[in-house]
């Protein structure tokens, strides 16, 4: 029978007192497991102090058995790099707009021209869709779409034309864009142009160009509303924000951290949706009391507005080619 030395017997004092799993034979803490992450967007953004919200959830509740551990954004990784980081395994998880990988999965489309929230999505089959999409063109395992119901706005420097039918006409006017604008875009007269978020501001000030499309969220954060004086209404479009891992970090995971990390992704989901509604309320009265004006698209003409919108989602996708197409539309789309 081995007699414990004194050194021994303290350390084993310790660990119960620190409440760390003992096995026999020796001493072997049951270490928190740890999930490292990166964002698209810059720490200061409205969107990733959300996502920074959905860490502190998973923290708290996961205290001793699960910590994600958040590296930073672009400047930790490039934002171009992030996903495919995600699926080799340098960080375990991604938090980012699905739609930067339309080139791969044309699915992502399907969060852009949703009609439906997060949340109805999870009930309809809609998710479950989009997951097998995720696996199957990025590598990755989709969590969560959190951050839903952001709609996009147009906004313009000027006073955009409105015909005497009530449409939108934005003929010769340059607009910051990203892919999912453009078609949307070149529609109403407009020419798209890409330009870095960081290059905007330099863009606006300098008259580079005569608007932007952007959500409601964030246009106060980066200053744009200093230019953009203009604000085209309906608003289009959903966010498209999504959390996804790493397969095998998610797999690796115990069970009981799979179960909290799950359930706080799902939850998470209504908890941020709620707060951006307040958040756009409240950010909707700030640019209008500091000068913003709101053009109103109304009637017939705010559906063919809306229609052009949509429209140019699905048919992105229907054109890019997938066999989901019907069922992703049936669950996402309800216009």
């Amino acid at each position: 029978m081995s007699i414990m030395t004194k050194s021994t017997r303290r350390l084993l004092a310790a660990c119960l007192a620190g409440g760390v799993a003992l096995t026999l034979g020796g001493v072997s803490a049951k270490a928190e497991e740890v999930i490292s992450a990166a964002t698209a967007f810059p720490r200061q953004l409205a969107f990733t102090q959300s996502f920074l919200g959905f860490v502190e959830l998973v923290n708290e509740r996961g205290a001793g058995v699960v910590r994600i551990d958040y590296r930073g954004g672009p400047e930790a990784i490039p934002q171009n790099q992030q996903m495919d980081a995600t699926a080799r395994g340098v960080i375990g998880m991604h938090y980012g707009p699905a739609s930067f990988h339309l080139g791969r999965m044309p699915e992502a489309d399907a969060f852009v021209g949703s009609t439906v929230t997060a949340m109805e999505a999870r009930e309809n089959g809609g998710f479950a869709l989009m997951k097998e999409a995720f696996a199957e063109k990025l590598g990755v395992e989709l969590l969560a779409h959190i951050d839903s119901g952001v709609q996009f706005y147009i906004y313009t420097i000027a006073e955009p034309t409105v015909t005497a039918e009530g449409d939108l006409d934005l003929s010769g006017l340059t607009l910051r864009s990203q892919p999912i604008y453009n078609a949307f875009f070149e529609s109403l007269g407009a020419v798209p142009v890409s330009v870095p978020v960081p290059d905007v501001y330099t863009g606006l000030e300098r008259n580079t160009f005569d608007g932007a499309g952007w959500p409601i969220i964030g246009i106060q954060d980066l200053s744009w509303d200093r230019f953009l004086k203009y604000r085209v209404d309906p608003g289009f479009y959903n966010t498209d924000l999504v959390v996804v891992m790493n397969p095998d970090a998610w797999a690796g995971l115990s069970d009981e951290a799979k179960e909290i990390v799950q359930q706080a992704a799902i939850d998470y989901e209504q908890i941020s949706y709620d707060a951006f509604q307040a958040q756009i309320a409240e950010t909707n009265t700030s640019v209008q009391a500091a000068g913003q004006t709101v053009i109103t698209l109304e009637g017939e003409a705010a559906d063919r507005y809306l229609d052009a919108a949509y429209d140019s989602a699905w048919e992105r996708m229907r054109a890019a080619g997938t066999e989901r197409y019907d069922a992703l539309r049936e669950a996402y789309y309800d216009r």
